[in-house]
């Protein structure tokens, strides 16, 4: 059975899972900027290139963003199959 979206822990969330729910949230990596300002577009590469990890108040903010406009199914089948 697929965890609902409260039971993610976004330290375990792989580098390609970050990029496809940003991607199926409809974000570019420059519009996450524009959306929280504690995040710049480098952050979001590093972090989906796996060549840097952000704080884990860093990487809630940046899933509360892309959850919300996504169904708990979708946020699980992207953790949990990619």
């Amino acid at each position: 059975m697929a965890r609902s979206r409260d039971e993610v822990d976004v330290g375990d969330i792989s580098p390609m899972a970050w990029r496809l729910l940003r991607t199926a949230a409809g974000y570019e990596q420059r519009g996450v900027e524009k959306e929280l300002d504690t995040l710049m577009q480098a952050h979001v590469s590093m972090l989906e290139s796996n060549t840097r990890s952000l704080s884990t108040d860093r990487l809630e903010q940046l899933f509360a963003l892309y959850a919300a406009d996504l169904t708990d199914e979708q946020v699980t089948a992207l953790v949990e199959h990619f």
